[in-house]
């Protein structure tokens, strides 16, 4: 699929986020450009306020038919009329996960540059694997996700691939063959412009 199709795009939110602003500038962004999937990914552990963020957020991105994904916290879920989870530590809580939410709800796993990790995932039924960073970023310790992995990836195994993590112009042209979908956050966020950013940096998928 990586191969013969252009990337889709996954969008995640900033790590903290204005409720009277936010949901504002996601929808522009969403109908600006089209989106496959948002990831709801604060740096808080206040449930509360990942509850309202959560529901404002899910207002936005339901009414246009796109999918809302929250990071790890998987009691949530269903609890918010989430549409799943994405799992920031690997594989490990990918199997049971997949058996109390259903086949519906989207379960996904970041595996780092793990290709053993990633494979776990798939066999415990993830519906995608994420790897990164592919890009300088201050997360993480250095290590990077290679194009290698995501060409092997594309090539051998039907479980779709996310590339995440410091994407810039250059990287999405480079990965846009090799990857079912693109993340983008704080590349996006952290600039003056983010419309214009995610337009530029969508466009650069060729």
């Amino acid at each position: 699929m990586a191969e013969t199709e252009q990337p889709k795009l996954y969008l995640i939110t900033p790590p903290d986020i204005s409720l009277s602003g936010f949901p504002e500038v996601l929808a522009r962004a969403l109908d600006t450009v089209e989106v496959a999937c948002v990831r709801l990914a604060l740096a808080s552990r206040d449930e509360d306020r990942i509850a309202r963020a959560a529901d404002a957020c899910r207002e936005v991105t339901h009414a246009r038919d796109i999918a809302l994904v929250i990071t790890d916290h998987v009691l949530m879920v269903d609890r918010l009329g989430l549409d799943g989870v994405h799992f920031s530590d690997g594989p490990r809580h990918v199997r049971k996960t997949r058996a109390d939410l259903g086949a519906d709800s989207i379960v996904g796993s970041f595996c780092g540059a793990s290709r053993h990790d990633g494979m776990n995932a798939g066999e415990m039924g993830a519906d995608y694997v994420s790897f990164g960073p592919v890009g300088a970023t201050a997360l993480g310790d250095g290590t990077t996700a290679p194009r290698d992995l995501f060409e092997w990836w594309s090539e051998m195994i039907e479980v779709p691939v996310v590339a995440e993590g410091g994407l810039t112009e250059a990287l999405v042209r480079d990965l846009a063959p090799v990857t079912d979908f693109l993340a983008l956050g704080e590349e996006v966020w952290r600039t003056d412009d983010p419309i214009a950013t995610l337009v530029r940096l969508a466009r650069a998928r060729g």
